[in-house]
C-alpha cells in the first residue's frame, strides 16, 4: 500500500458511497487508475465490502456491552460456536491480556441483555466473565 491507496482508504471510509469519479477528482489521477486501485484493493482482501456505519440515532434505544470472558482451556471452540449462535453478539475477538475473549454486544433492552449475559455465563468452560456498558461514545474512528 502507498500513500494513494491510503488516501483512497480516508476518502471511502469517511463516505463508502463516493463515486469513482469523485475520488478520481479529489485525488488528481485519472479515473481508471483509481478503478484499477480499487480492483486491487478488493483483490487483496484489504477492502473486504462496502458497508453502511449507522449513526448515533441508529443506535439509540440499543443497550451496547463488553464482555470480557475468561475460559478453560481447550474451550475456546464449543465457546466460540455457541457465541456465534446469539444475535446480540456482534463481534468476538481473541485478546493477550488477562482474559481469553472480548465480545461486543448490543440488545434492544436491560432485559434482553441480562438474557444474553445469564446465557454466557451457564456456558460450560467460561471460567468468568466481566461485563462493562457502554454508556456514551466519546469518540468512534473505526473504519
Amino acid at each position: 500500500m502507498d500513500d494513494l491507496d491510503r488516501s483512497i482508504l480516508g476518502l471511502l471510509s469517511a463516505d463508502a458511497r463516493i463515486s469513482v469519479a469523485t475520488l478520481a477528482r479529489r485525488l488528481k489521477v485519472a479515473r481508471s487508475t483509481i478503478q484499477a486501485r480499487l480492483e486491487r484493493l478488493e483483490t487483496s482482501g484489504i477492502i473486504a465490502g462496502y458497508t453502511v456505519k449507522l449513526g448515533e440515532a441508529a443506535r439509540q434505544g440499543r443497550i451496547r456491552a463488553t464482555v470480557l470472558l475468561t475460559i478453560e482451556p481447550r474451550a475456546q471452540p464449543a465457546i466460540l460456536t455457541r457465541l456465534k449462535a446469539i444475535p446480540e453478539i456482534e463481534r468476538i475477538h481473541t485478546t493477550s491480556g488477562r482474559v481469553d475473549l472480548l465480545l461486543q454486544i448490543a440488545a434492544p433492552s436491560t432485559a434482553v441483555l441480562d438474557a444474553v449475559l445469564d446465557q454466557i455465563g451457564e456456558m460450560s468452560g467460561v471460567k468468568s466473565s466481566e461485563s462493562l456498558i457502554h454508556l456514551s461514545t466519546k469518540m468512534d474512528r473505526a473504519v
